[in-house]
């Protein structure tokens, strides 16, 4: 309770801090204007505007604050009151009025704000100044500022409004008599920024007032580069206020000293001003890291002091290239701010992390997480998290290693890292990188470099042959490119993956790039200045100077100078020369092409010689002079090795962890690094510790095996290469350290005498890893508030958690504090205990129990062990309660568990919650009542300790019942304790305790109920590894059953002896065993007679598969009995028996009998299958028997009822012989010789028309058929008799075959109906097919038929009604019940079906009564001219049909030439008296009625003799 109520009390006092704060951000607001520049001297007004937070009376009041500003302070409105400009808090109380700082249309706006410069000259002075005042307050507005102003202020800048819209119409007029062209001038600081010095961590801020007419633009510097504002808002904010201008530096650091100036730009020029900033410290000395400790102190910004605490820690990670891991923490920061979070880094190796594509950092407001994609072995390394809040930071750390990804060739080197790319020129860049720890199965000869231009994924091989530094430079690059490089090791098996690519690097001039990061120096104008010609242009470059060997190998030597002062704008380019020592010739080594770096890599020199080197400039106008030489170079590794590091020791530190530290490498330029191997003792496989070289003298090596033996070495690294290996370190144990133990606690009085007292306490918490030896116990006397000197009470370490402090003195108050002991040393003292005073007790129930501790401690149980206590009462203690409750549950929290008085001194606790805490206390009992409870032990996790074993009980072979225990964490002095229920074990004769490495056996002497009980051991320092077994009586009889199994074995059998006949009717007795040694022996018995290996039988035993077997070639009548078989395998035996006795071996007898018949029945032609019958797919029934041992001179013979079927007779064509196969197939339609014979005289006719099919069988096709086999050898015969009930068995399986081939349903629809029909393969006339409509049968009628088109089983529905509408369904008869084909003729089918039907219907009335012309029109007609024509057509049509005559598609009218007629409705006929050749053409009768019409087409040809006479005379 008191807990809370100072949380509570905390909160009410941060809320008031916090109403207090808020209050004093809000008092002060500041808003600057400037005045119009109304002359050529510029004049600047600034105005300063205040606003208020009024209280919430009701009353308007009056009064003056602790500085005398008067504050008015305005009731509340009516609930009716307009609140159009008013600000309402969250208690609906007026605190402000809320007004538009420019009221205007968008529209008007955006007009203001889209004026075009090149109008500037059109505008006079006073118009600009007003454009601009409200182009400002335009963006203002839009961006939606809201301000918080008093009635006051608000009626104040009401009347300045109306001011100052009457001097805007004045000014107006004014600026129509002005010249604009005069008004523009560059821009003029009127304030100038002024420098500061300040102590870091404070804010600085640089103000200036700037006048120029076009409005000029600003930019800030600091050492000549431009200030971003924007892009580093944390650092810096840049103002603009009508003409005046500021930068603010938030939280100033040494950094931050430099010299700034601001830049004022417009279309008449450019002015600068400067400014010196100076930050200095409180104190000199190293700066602070950025992960020292620093303390957290009061935040005045938000009135607290945050205190941060990180849980749910990462711990030390294992990945491998490739692989993808996240880190991650949860923070709780307190007390909780709104719109406050901490500032969250992440570090590697002290370095702060930037998020990248290989980089990914998230928080949520609770969690922070490092996400790293595709790892490498570059972000191996100490990961930090680090908390930083406005009272201090904290963080936490640990490691990460990243494993080499699996080698795709053996023995080949693993990926070099850490490539990065050093000074970049023109077309060259230095390459460096780090070799990998694994050089592979042999020694790596070098490293090839590879590049890729940006852009592209095509790699090109830098160098020919490997270089073995781990530095390169490339040349060759082209200007203004950009490059990434990899890195590849080879050794002798080959080359490894390649490295993680460089980071780009661009391949252009130092001086070049350095600008491009300052950026430019003022933004555009948008003008271009034309100068004279540079009077350097045209002229020879001056000499190169600084000439300098920057690197020298056996494989190159670098060489890097500075370029001339005199060199013109248009650059130059360099030639290097060469001059071998004792020689004077100078030899151009770049002949083909002058090179643009001021650095060269010069390849191909003789490893051993000198040289001297220079350089010349070059240019257009020629070649300069020489540079001064280098002096003689030795072109030899200048580079050496490092010595091998020192002794290397190894500390133990965790369970799979130990601290190695070295000596550093004495002899060594340019350390890279060190790597750590580590091996297992025995073993001559080296691992890597490290995947990343570090440079400390001190590494935790993780991830090893607990207990494991390992021995260490170290190499160191650089450049050049490896170190010789440092001498192997002493070999050491993979375990924990040890430790000195924790305090002890609860230290209390269990029973107080005039001159002793007896104490007791609780165990420590941790016993440092190793079992606690004992304890010391202080006393020190007590007077009112004088405390004495604490004094040892005995030299002996105490060996329990109580102790008896005898020779005090009564009525005196004493304090005790006790220490533990282990072999590490002691531990600091416990807490003292409370003032004890030295009397009697004079209380009558018992103390309180000691010694608690837990043993057995699993996910849902634990064993609570305790010793009773010192003092017992007037009665001695007769049992003990046991209270359990939950860690985090409070004092109401305690519950029993159990009810009944525990008699033991231990109890099992069952039904815990798997990790969840736990406290328990006893308390003890006599006649008198409970005494007072034990002091709390806990919390205590209920948790199984990974690798826990429990006992087990084992048996072995000589029935030797023992249990076992084993533990994996034994460290040196531990030592397995067994015990019986919870008791030392005095009686030593019961069990014998054998004790191996990390195992313990207690065999059981002689087992009997004497040994009933819980068994229990305990692995001594190992923080209480324990297990228990309990032997019940049921237990203990089962385990007795298999010991006398193990002595007395029995050989077990898979399989029991079984009987199998075989071929010539042999028989075969066999079993298996499961398992057996190779001495095994049987012996085979009949009739308790040992039979052996001879004529009758033959035995066969194969000891691999442990099957035993026993032949007889046949079985006569003596041989009925009993069979054995007896099996001896050391002392297991085994025995299995088989009886063949009675009717059971006469039919076995038979059996065998039949099967040697057979077997002779085979010797010669014979059936494999006998004759039967089968039907196809197709309906086709065969006789089919298969044959076997057939040779070509065996005959084969075919009969029917008796009668044999001749080769030459018409059934022979139905016997077809395939494979072994003889079929017969009778419903073969077969047409006769003789017929073919006519068939073939005779004239073929058009259609040659085949015969009607056969039937698949029928009645006539009944009859035994036989098939008979025949030669030398001997003979076979088969039958099959099909009549009766062979000849049903036959059809019903054709119906069967039928059925199953039927179709699913369909539908069609007709002009007289529906028909629903299915297809069937074939089709038999004793086939039964029933149709069902509604589950009921069909009645047949004329409206509704069934029937039979071919193979199409159908039926037809005339004339359907809604009645038809349902279910129907096809039964056709399957030989046994029926195959059912349902259809559903309802819904949409129904509506389809009929909707057809209705279509044909109706198709078919109009076709049948459409208009036609039926007849007795020619196609031709040749008339004589002079003559009469008349045709009559017959038509017809229901309704009668309309008639009319056309004539070349022109309808011809009955008049005196052409006499029409229509009679009785069928007869149409015309007639033409006295035809001309102007009749001749096409005519036709056209009929036409509702339902159609139709044309009867002819051609009258009109022709005179007379000109066929002239034509043939003329002819």
């Amino acid at each position: 309770m008191s807990e809370s109520i100072q949380v509570t009390q905390k909160q009410q006092l941060l809320q008031q801090h916090q109403q207090r704060h808020y209050q004093r951000q809000e008092q002060q607001k500041h808003h600057f204007e400037s005045s119009c520049y109304l002359s050529s001297k510029s004049s600047v007004s600034q105005q300063s505007f205040s606003t208020y937070k009024t209280s919430s009376r009701r009353l308007k009041t009056s009064v003056k604050t602790e500085k005398g500003q008067e504050v008015v302070k305005l009731s509340p409105l009516p609930k009716r009151a307009k609140r159009t400009y008013l600000a309402m808090d969250k208690d609906k109380e007026v605190i402000g009025y809320v007004i538009p700082v420019f009221r205007a249309s968008h529209e008007e706006v955006r007009g203001l704000m889209e004026a075009r410069e090149d109008d500037v000259t059109e505008e006079g002075i006073n118009y600009v100044a007003m454009r601009n005042l409200f182009v400002r307050e335009a963006k203002e507005a839009m961006h939606v500022r809201v301000e918080k102003k008093t009635r006051t202020v608000h009626i104040r800048e009401s009347a300045e409004r109306v001011e100052l819209s009457r001097t805007m119409d004045e000014w107006s007029e004014f600026r129509k008599k002005m010249n604009p062209d005069s008004l523009t001038h560059r821009p003029e600081f009127i304030v100038k920024p002024r420098g500061q010095t300040v102590w870091e961590g404070k804010n600085v801020k640089l103000h200036c007032t700037v006048a120029g007419w076009p409005k000029p633009r600003i930019a800030w510097y600091k050492n000549n580069v431009l200030i971003d504002a924007k892009a580093h808002t944390e650092k810096y904010t840049a103002e603009s206020n009508y003409n005046m201008h500021s930068l603010e530096i938030k939280n100033c650091d040494f950094l931050d000293t430099a010299k700034y100036h601001v830049s004022a730009l417009n279309v008449k020029g450019e002015s600068s001003s400067f400014a010196t900033v100076v930050i200095k410290r409180f104190q000199e000395g190293e700066e602070a890291g950025p992960l020292d400790p620093k303390p957290h102190g009061f935040c005045a910004e938000h009135g607290v002091t945050f205190e941060t605490t990180i849980i749910d820690k990462f711990e030390v990670a294992f990945g491998s290239e490739g692989e993808t891991m996240s880190l991650g923490c949860t923070v709780i920061v307190y007390p909780t701010v709104k719109k406050y979070q901490p500032e969250v880094v992440w570090y590697r190796n002290s370095v702060p992390l930037k998020p990248s594509k290989w980089v990914h950092t998230h928080w949520s407001g609770d969690r922070a997480t490092l996400t790293l994609v595709h790892l490498n072995k570059e972000d191996e390394g100490m990961y930090t998290l680090r908390v930083n809040t406005k009272s201090g930071f904290d963080n936490y750390s640990a490691y990460v290693f990243v494993r080499d990804a699996e080698v795709e060739v053996e023995g080949v080197p693993v990926a070099p890292l850490d490539v990065r790319c050093h000074d970049a020129n023109k077309d060259y860049v230095v390459v460096t990188w780090k070799q990998p720890a694994v050089e592979g199965s042999s020694p790596i000869l070098g490293y090839y470099i590879d590049r890729c231009e940006v852009g592209t994924h095509h790699w090109a091989q830098c160098n020919d042959t490997p270089v073995k530094y781990a530095r390169f430079p490339v040349t060759g690059l082209v200007e203004g490119r950009s490059y990434m490089f990899r890195v590849r090791a080879l050794n002798k098996a080959g080359a490894s993956r390649a490295s993680r690519v460089s980071e780009a690097v661009v391949a252009m001039d130092p001086s070049d790039r350095a600008r491009l990061r300052a950026g430019p120096s003022a933004p555009w104008t948008g003008m271009i200045k034309f100068t004279e010609e540079d009077p350097t242009v045209g002229v020879v470059p001056g000499e190169p100077s600084d000439v300098v060997v920057t690197e020298a190998t056996k494989s190159y030597v670098v060489l890097a100078w500075r370029p001339p002062m005199q060199r013109g704008h248009e650059g130059v380019m360099y030639y290097i020369e060469k001059c071998m020592s004792g020689t004077d010739t100078w030899q151009r080594v770049n002949t083909g092409m002058p090179v643009k770096s001021p650095r060269f890599a010069l390849f191909d020199l003789a490893e051993g010689n000198s040289y001297n080197f220079r350089v010349r400039c070059c240019n257009s106008a020629g070649v300069g002079e020489p540079s001064v030489a280098t002096g003689e170079i030795v072109v030899t590794d200048k580079l050496d090795l490092p010595s091998a590091p020192g002794n290397p020791v190894a500390i133990r530190n965790t369970d799979t962890s130990v601290v190695l530290a070295w000596g550093a490498s004495k002899e060594v330029k340019q350390l890279v690094g060190y790597y750590i191997e580590c091996s297992v003792v025995g073993t001559d496989v080296w691992m890597p510790c490290n995947n990343k070289p570090v440079k400390q003298t001190r590494f935790v090596c993780h991830g090893l095996t607990t207990r494991a033996n390992y021995v260490f070495n170290v190499k160191a690294v650089n450049a050049a290469g490896y170190s010789q290996s440092s001498p192997n370190s002493d070999a050491v144990v993979v375990q924990a350290a040890i430790s000195v133990p924790g305090k002890p606690s609860g230290v209390t009085l269990l029973e107080a005498v005039k001159d002793y007292m007896v104490l007791g306490w609780s165990e420590p918490a941790k016993n440092g890893g190793a079992d606690v030896r004992g304890y010391y116990v202080d006393y020190r006397t007590v007077k009112g508030d004088v405390v004495g000197k604490w004094h040892e009470m005995h030299e002996k370490a105490l060996t329990t958690t109580s102790y008896k402090a005898e020779n005090l003195k009564e009525n005196v108050l004493y304090q005790f504090q006790v220490r533990a002991m282990n072999m590490a040393g002691v531990s600091k003292a416990s807490v003292p205990s409370a003032a004890l005073e030295c009397k009697e007790w004079t209380i009558t129930v018992p103390g309180a129990p000691v010694g608690l501790h837990v043993l057995e401690l699993r996910d849902t149980s634990a064993v609570v062990l305790w010793e009773p206590p010192a003092f017992s009462g007037r009665t001695p203690v007769n049992g003990y309660y046991m209270d359990i409750k939950e860690a985090s549950a409070g004092d109401e929290g305690w519950k029993a568990v159990h009810e009944k008085v525990n008699k033991m001194k231990y109890i099992k606790i069952a039904g815990l919650e798997a990790g969840s805490s736990y406290v328990f206390r006893v308390r003890a009992q006599n006649l008198a009542g409970v005494g007072k409870s034990s002091a709390n032990l806990g919390p205590i996790l209920a948790q199984t300790r990974p690798g826990t074993k429990e006992i087990y009980v084992d048996v072995d072979d000589d029935g030797v019942i023992s249990m076992v225990f084993e533990c994996s964490e034994m460290k040196e002095g531990s030592e397995f304790v067994w015990s019986k229920n919870y008791k030392a074990m005095t009686d030593t004769s019961r069990l014998t305790i054998v004790n191996e490495k990390g195992k313990t056996r207690a065999i059981f002497n002689s087992p009997s109920l004497e040994d009933l009980g819980t068994f229990s051991c305990v692995a001594t320092n190992t923080d209480g590894i324990s297990s228990s077994y309990t032997l019940t009586e049921e237990g203990l009889m089962r385990l007795l059953d298999i010991s006398h199994e193990h002595k007395f074995p029995v050989i077990p059998f898979k399989n029991e002896m079984a009987m199998d006949l075989l071929e010539k009717g042999r028989v075969r007795f066999w079993t298996q065993v499961e398992k057996i040694s190779s001495a095994c022996q049987v012996d085979y018995v009949f009739n308790d007679v040992i039979v052996t290996q001879g004529k009758k039988y033959s035995m066969n035993f194969d000891k691999s598969t442990g099957i035993i077997e026993m032949f007889m070639d046949s079985l006569e009548v003596t041989d009925e009995g009993t069979f054995t078989f007896n099996l001896v395998d050391g002392k297991a035996k085994g025995t299995t028996s088989l009886v063949l006795i009675g009717d059971e071996f006469r039919e076995l007898q038979k059996k065998s009998e039949f099967e040697r018949a057979e077997w002779v029945r085979k010797q010669g032609p014979h059936f494999v299958e006998y004759l039967g019958f089968t039907v196809t797919s197709a309906c086709d029934v065969l006789l089919r028997c298969k044959i076997g041992n057939v040779r070509p001179e065996t005959e084969i013979t075919w009969s029917k009822d008796s009668i044999e079927i001749a080769e030459d007779d018409e059934e022979a064509q139905k016997i077809e012989r395939k494979e072994g196969e003889l079929t017969f197939n009778i419903g073969k339609w077969i047409i006769k010789q003789e017929i073919q014979e006519e068939k073939g005289r005779k004239k073929a006719p058009a259609v040659d028309v085949p015969p009607p099919p056969r039937p698949k069988i029928c009645k006539k096709d009944a009859g035994i058929y036989g098939v008979f086999l025949r030669d030398d050898r001997g003979k076979d015969k088969s039958t099959f008799n099909l009549t009766d009930a062979g000849y049903q068995a036959v059809m019903n399986e054709l119906f069967r075959v039928i059925a199953n081939s039927s179709t699913d349903i369909q539908v069609i629809s007709t002009e007289h109906g529906i028909i629903l029909y299915s297809n069937v393969t074939y089709y038999n006339e004793d086939l039964r097919v029933g149709w069902l409509q509604k589950d009921a049968k069909i009645a047949v009628s004329e409206r509704v038929k069934a029937g039979v088109t071919g193979e199409q089983l159908w039926l037809k529905i005339n004339e359907p009604t809604e009645k038809d509408k349902g279910k129907y369904c096809m039964d056709v008869f399957d030989g046994k019940d029926g195959v059912k084909r349902v259809f559903d003729l309802s819904g949409q089918a129904w509506e389809q079906a009929f909707e057809e039907f209705q279509r044909l219907k109706a198709a078919a009335i109009a076709e049948r009564n459409r208009a036609r012309v039926v007849g007795g029109l020619p196609d031709v007609v040749a008339i004589q001219e002079g003559k009469s024509l008349n045709l009559t057509g017959n038509v017809w049509g229901e309704p009668a049909p309309e008639v009319c005559w056309i004539k070349n598609d022109r309808e011809l009218v009955s008049d005196d030439r052409y006499k029409l007629k229509f009679e009785h409705g069928k007869f149409a006929s015309i007639t033409i008296a006295a035809v001309t050749t102007t009749d001749s053409g096409k005519y036709a009768l056209v009929v036409k009625n509702k339902y159609g019409k139709e044309a009867g087409e002819f051609t009258v040809s009109v022709y005179n003799p007379d000109d066929d006479e002239n034509k043939e005379k003329k002819g």
